[in-house]
Protein backbone atom coordinates (compact mmCIF):
# COMPACT_ATOMS: atom_id res chain seq x y z
CA UNK A 1 0.00 0.00 0.00
CA UNK A 2 1.21 3.83 -0.83
CA UNK A 3 1.60 5.87 1.72
CA UNK A 4 -0.38 9.47 1.23
CA UNK A 5 0.49 12.89 2.21
CA UNK A 6 -1.53 16.21 2.54
CA UNK A 7 0.26 19.71 1.23
CA UNK A 8 0.34 21.82 4.95
CA UNK A 9 -1.89 24.43 3.21
CA UNK A 10 -4.77 22.69 2.37
CA UNK A 11 -5.35 21.21 6.15
CA UNK A 12 -7.52 22.77 8.68
CA UNK A 13 -5.68 24.01 11.93
CA UNK A 14 -3.31 26.89 13.16
CA UNK A 15 -0.41 24.36 14.21
CA UNK A 16 1.28 21.40 12.49
CA UNK A 17 0.03 20.28 15.11
CA UNK A 18 -3.48 20.78 14.65
CA UNK A 19 -3.10 20.11 11.00
CA UNK A 20 -1.80 16.76 11.70
CA UNK A 21 -4.39 15.90 13.82
CA UNK A 22 -6.79 16.54 11.15
CA UNK A 23 -4.63 14.28 8.41
CA UNK A 24 -4.43 11.49 10.42
CA UNK A 25 -8.55 11.22 11.35
CA UNK A 26 -9.02 11.83 7.29
CA UNK A 27 -6.38 8.84 7.17
CA UNK A 28 -3.44 10.79 5.60
CA UNK A 29 0.24 9.32 6.22
CA UNK A 30 2.08 12.20 6.34
CA UNK A 31 2.17 16.11 6.02
CA UNK A 32 4.75 17.89 3.13
CA UNK A 33 5.74 21.14 3.89
CA UNK A 34 5.59 24.58 1.42
CA UNK A 35 9.02 26.36 1.62
CA UNK A 36 8.73 30.22 0.72
CA UNK A 37 11.62 32.35 -0.66
CA UNK A 38 12.97 35.12 1.30
CA UNK A 39 14.72 32.60 3.99
CA UNK A 40 10.94 32.13 5.49
CA UNK A 41 11.71 28.45 5.56
CA UNK A 42 14.63 28.98 8.03
CA UNK A 43 13.24 31.18 9.96
CA UNK A 44 10.15 28.46 10.55
CA UNK A 45 12.95 25.55 11.88
CA UNK A 46 11.73 26.03 15.40
CA UNK A 47 8.26 25.51 14.97
CA UNK A 48 9.38 22.85 12.24
CA UNK A 49 11.64 21.17 15.22
CA UNK A 50 8.93 21.29 17.59
CA UNK A 51 6.36 19.71 15.50
CA UNK A 52 8.71 17.08 14.51
CA UNK A 53 9.48 16.25 18.14
CA UNK A 54 5.35 15.92 18.80
CA UNK A 55 5.37 12.96 15.87
CA UNK A 56 4.58 15.23 13.05
CA UNK A 57 5.65 13.61 9.79
CA UNK A 58 7.08 15.96 7.58
CA UNK A 59 8.76 13.42 4.70
CA UNK A 60 8.79 16.09 1.56
CA UNK A 61 9.39 19.51 1.02
CA UNK A 62 7.82 21.70 -1.64
CA UNK A 63 9.37 24.58 -3.12
CA UNK A 64 7.21 27.74 -3.37
CA UNK A 65 9.19 31.06 -4.73
CA UNK A 66 8.47 33.66 -7.41
CA UNK A 67 11.58 32.59 -9.18
CA UNK A 68 14.01 29.25 -9.28
CA UNK A 69 17.59 27.83 -10.06
CA UNK A 70 17.18 28.50 -14.18
CA UNK A 71 16.45 31.91 -13.94
CA UNK A 72 16.78 34.08 -16.98
CA UNK A 73 18.28 36.89 -14.75
CA UNK A 74 21.95 35.48 -12.83
CA UNK A 75 20.91 37.40 -9.91
CA UNK A 76 17.54 35.70 -9.28
CA UNK A 77 19.48 31.98 -10.55
CA UNK A 78 21.51 32.59 -7.81
CA UNK A 79 18.95 33.87 -5.45
CA UNK A 80 16.90 30.76 -6.29
CA UNK A 81 20.35 28.36 -5.45
CA UNK A 82 20.86 30.13 -2.08
CA UNK A 83 16.69 30.31 -0.93
CA UNK A 84 16.69 26.24 -2.23
CA UNK A 85 20.33 25.21 -0.54
CA UNK A 86 19.12 26.90 2.82
CA UNK A 87 15.52 24.52 2.40
CA UNK A 88 17.43 21.90 1.57
CA UNK A 89 19.26 22.02 5.07
CA UNK A 90 16.35 22.78 6.84
CA UNK A 91 14.70 19.64 5.56
CA UNK A 92 17.45 17.60 6.55
CA UNK A 93 17.56 19.42 9.99
CA UNK A 94 13.89 18.10 10.38
CA UNK A 95 14.71 14.25 8.73
CA UNK A 96 12.70 14.88 5.74
CA UNK A 97 13.69 12.81 2.29
CA UNK A 98 14.01 15.44 0.24
CA UNK A 99 13.06 18.48 -1.63
CA UNK A 100 11.12 19.12 -4.76
CA UNK A 101 11.27 22.07 -7.47
CA UNK A 102 10.98 22.75 -11.02
CA UNK A 103 13.46 24.73 -12.89
CA UNK A 104 11.08 27.54 -13.29
CA UNK A 105 7.58 28.75 -13.30
CA UNK A 106 5.67 30.96 -15.20
CA UNK A 107 9.23 32.75 -16.66
CA UNK A 108 8.03 31.29 -20.22
CA UNK A 109 6.08 29.57 -22.40
CA UNK A 110 6.67 28.61 -26.19
CA UNK A 111 3.44 27.74 -26.31
CA UNK A 112 2.90 31.72 -25.69
CA UNK A 113 3.59 34.98 -27.29
CA UNK A 114 6.91 35.69 -28.33
CA UNK A 115 7.47 32.05 -28.17
CA UNK A 116 10.42 32.55 -28.64
CA UNK A 117 12.98 33.00 -25.29
CA UNK A 118 15.86 35.25 -24.60
CA UNK A 119 17.86 31.98 -24.73
CA UNK A 120 18.86 29.36 -26.66
CA UNK A 121 18.10 25.75 -25.74
CA UNK A 122 21.95 25.09 -25.12
CA UNK A 123 22.18 28.07 -22.95
CA UNK A 124 18.93 26.79 -20.84
CA UNK A 125 20.65 23.34 -20.57
CA UNK A 126 23.67 24.78 -19.39
CA UNK A 127 22.01 26.63 -16.46
CA UNK A 128 19.75 23.35 -15.56
CA UNK A 129 22.82 21.43 -15.32
CA UNK A 130 25.34 23.99 -13.13
CA UNK A 131 22.13 24.51 -11.34
CA UNK A 132 20.99 20.68 -10.60
CA UNK A 133 24.60 19.40 -9.82
CA UNK A 134 24.95 22.60 -7.37
CA UNK A 135 22.11 21.40 -5.62
CA UNK A 136 22.69 17.99 -6.24
CA UNK A 137 25.82 18.30 -4.33
CA UNK A 138 24.53 20.03 -1.98
CA UNK A 139 21.72 17.78 -1.25
CA UNK A 140 24.21 14.60 -1.11
CA UNK A 141 25.96 16.58 1.34
CA UNK A 142 23.19 16.71 3.59
CA UNK A 143 21.57 13.50 3.36
CA UNK A 144 18.64 14.26 1.42
CA UNK A 145 17.12 14.23 -2.41
CA UNK A 146 16.45 17.00 -4.73
CA UNK A 147 13.34 16.25 -6.61
CA UNK A 148 13.13 17.25 -10.40
CA UNK A 149 9.79 18.23 -11.26
CA UNK A 150 8.49 18.62 -14.90
CA UNK A 151 5.63 20.95 -15.27
CA UNK A 152 3.16 21.34 -18.39
CA UNK A 153 4.21 23.59 -21.26
CA UNK A 154 2.22 26.75 -20.04
CA UNK A 155 4.33 26.90 -17.16
CA UNK A 156 7.96 25.99 -18.12
CA UNK A 157 9.89 25.72 -21.40
CA UNK A 158 12.18 23.74 -20.77
CA UNK A 159 11.12 20.65 -18.43
CA UNK A 160 8.15 19.07 -19.48
CA UNK A 161 8.33 15.66 -19.51
CA UNK A 162 9.82 13.05 -17.69
CA UNK A 163 12.36 11.79 -19.77
CA UNK A 164 13.39 15.18 -20.30
CA UNK A 165 14.22 15.27 -16.26
CA UNK A 166 15.82 11.69 -16.35
CA UNK A 167 17.73 12.85 -19.08
CA UNK A 168 19.25 15.61 -16.96
CA UNK A 169 19.68 13.75 -14.15
CA UNK A 170 21.78 11.23 -15.83
CA UNK A 171 23.97 13.88 -17.13
CA UNK A 172 24.56 15.44 -13.89
CA UNK A 173 25.02 12.03 -12.28
CA UNK A 174 24.30 12.19 -9.42
CA UNK A 175 21.65 9.82 -7.04
CA UNK A 176 20.65 12.95 -4.52
CA UNK A 177 19.19 14.14 -7.76
CA UNK A 178 15.56 12.15 -8.96
CA UNK A 179 11.99 12.99 -10.18
CA UNK A 180 9.35 14.62 -8.37
CA UNK A 181 6.92 13.40 -10.62
CA UNK A 182 3.28 15.42 -10.86
CA UNK A 183 -0.08 13.67 -12.27
CA UNK A 184 -1.29 17.02 -13.30
CA UNK A 185 1.36 18.05 -15.56
CA UNK A 186 1.78 14.72 -16.93
CA UNK A 187 -1.76 14.43 -18.03
CA UNK A 188 -1.32 17.71 -20.25
CA UNK A 189 2.34 16.55 -21.69
CA UNK A 190 2.52 12.69 -21.58
CA UNK A 191 0.93 10.61 -24.37
CA UNK A 192 1.03 7.58 -22.22
CA UNK A 193 1.59 8.66 -18.30
CA UNK A 194 1.68 4.69 -17.06
CA UNK A 195 4.46 4.13 -19.52
CA UNK A 196 6.32 7.45 -19.17
CA UNK A 197 6.68 6.05 -15.40
CA UNK A 198 8.26 2.71 -16.07
CA UNK A 199 10.22 4.27 -18.48
CA UNK A 200 11.73 6.49 -15.58
CA UNK A 201 11.83 4.17 -13.23
CA UNK A 202 15.22 4.52 -12.07
CA UNK A 203 14.53 8.49 -11.30
CA UNK A 204 11.71 8.76 -9.80
CA UNK A 205 12.16 9.81 -6.10
CA UNK A 206 8.53 11.61 -5.24
CA UNK A 207 5.76 11.91 -6.34
CA UNK A 208 2.75 14.96 -6.42
CA UNK A 209 -1.02 14.46 -7.05
CA UNK A 210 -3.96 16.48 -8.31
CA UNK A 211 -6.71 15.38 -11.04
CA UNK A 212 -7.21 16.60 -14.60
CA UNK A 213 -8.57 20.00 -14.18
CA UNK A 214 -5.83 20.03 -11.07
CA UNK A 215 -8.55 19.28 -8.21
CA UNK A 216 -8.56 17.23 -5.42
CA UNK A 217 -8.12 13.47 -7.25
CA UNK A 218 -11.30 11.80 -8.24
CA UNK A 219 -12.32 15.09 -8.97
CA UNK A 220 -11.39 15.32 -12.60
CA UNK A 221 -11.41 12.19 -15.45
CA UNK A 222 -7.38 10.80 -14.83
CA UNK A 223 -6.58 7.46 -15.16
CA UNK A 224 -6.12 6.62 -11.37
CA UNK A 225 -6.08 2.83 -11.73
CA UNK A 226 -3.35 2.57 -14.52
CA UNK A 227 -1.37 6.20 -12.61
CA UNK A 228 -0.90 3.91 -9.32
CA UNK A 229 -0.35 0.84 -10.95
CA UNK A 230 2.49 1.93 -12.97
CA UNK A 231 3.78 3.46 -9.67
CA UNK A 232 3.55 -0.39 -7.96
CA UNK A 233 5.37 -1.90 -10.55
CA UNK A 234 8.20 -0.01 -10.74
CA UNK A 235 8.39 -0.14 -6.64
CA UNK A 236 7.72 3.34 -5.71
CA UNK A 237 7.30 3.27 -1.85
CA UNK A 238 7.30 6.94 -1.56
CA UNK A 239 4.22 9.15 -0.62
CA UNK A 240 1.58 10.01 -2.81
CA UNK A 241 1.23 14.18 -2.03
CA UNK A 242 -2.02 16.04 -2.36
CA UNK A 243 -0.66 19.51 -4.42
CA UNK A 244 -3.83 20.73 -5.40
CA UNK A 245 -6.97 23.15 -5.50
CA UNK A 246 -10.13 21.89 -3.98
CA UNK A 247 -13.67 21.96 -5.58
CA UNK A 248 -16.45 21.56 -2.69
CA UNK A 249 -16.62 22.05 0.93
CA UNK A 250 -12.98 22.19 1.84
CA UNK A 251 -12.62 20.12 4.69
CA UNK A 252 -14.78 17.09 2.44
CA UNK A 253 -12.57 17.45 -0.47
CA UNK A 254 -9.33 16.93 1.59
CA UNK A 255 -10.88 14.46 3.63
CA UNK A 256 -11.81 12.29 0.58
CA UNK A 257 -8.49 11.87 -0.53
CA UNK A 258 -6.98 9.37 0.98
CA UNK A 259 -9.88 6.85 0.20
CA UNK A 260 -10.12 7.77 -3.55
CA UNK A 261 -6.73 6.83 -4.05
CA UNK A 262 -6.86 3.93 -1.58
CA UNK A 263 -9.58 2.92 -3.69
CA UNK A 264 -8.14 3.83 -7.01
CA UNK A 265 -5.10 1.22 -6.13
CA UNK A 266 -2.63 2.63 -4.04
Amino acid sequence: MLKTACQEQLLPGDTLQEKWSFAQDAGFDAIELRSKGDFHFRDRLPELERAAADGVVMPTVCVDMLHFFAAFDEDLRRDAIDQLKSQISVAARIGALGVQTPASYGMFSRRLPPFEPPRSEEEDREVLLSGLTELGEHARKEGVELYLEPLNRYEDHMVNRLEQAAELIRTVGLDSVRIGIDSYHMNIEEADPAAAILAAAPYIGHAQVSDSNRFQPGAGHLDWPAWIGALHTIGYAGHLAAECRLTGDPVAAVRSIPAFLRRSGA
